[in-house]
């Protein structure tokens, strides 16, 4: 597989609800995150939902960073995606400190696309089974 770049998908438990309801908290942490991943902000959108909850996605010259809060159960999903030499793992341990998060599951994808060998066995099986 030729990497392109790597995607990491976040959950985590146990945060406080103030910090999860704090849009300027998550927006400072993203922009940490950002620049201690070594990516580049294109664009940055926080959103504070009604009673509670944050939104906020960075579109990044590399890819994108998204978190979704849920302050009444003390959790966040997040997506961190960077393309080329980005360092998503340094942005999520900013988001993991300045949120607190005492629990964590992290699932590492690398994003890209087959080898040319695996394009055409792909191909000549493909082929192999519309003709079949």
């Amino acid at each position: 597989m030729t990497k392109l770049g790597t995607h990491l998908i976040i959950d985590a438990w146990q945060v406080p609800a103030d910090l999860l309801n704090d849009p300027e908290r998550i927006r400072h942490a993203l922009l940490e995150g950002i620049a201690a991943g070594e990516a580049t902000l294109i664009d940055l959108c926080v959103h504070q939902f009604s009673p509670h909850g944050v939104t906020a996605t960075a579109t990044l010259a590399e890819s994108h960073i998204a978190i979704h809060t849920w302050p009444e159960l003390g959790y966040f999903a997040a997506d961190l995606f960077f393309c080329g030499s980005g360092k998503p793992e340094e942005a999520l341990k900013i988001l993991k400190t300045a949120l607190k998060a005492k629990q964590i599951r992290v699932q590492e994808i690398t994003r890209g696309f087959p080898a040319s060998s695996e394009i055409e066995q792909h191909l000549e099986n493909s082929l192999y089974q519309t003709v079949a």
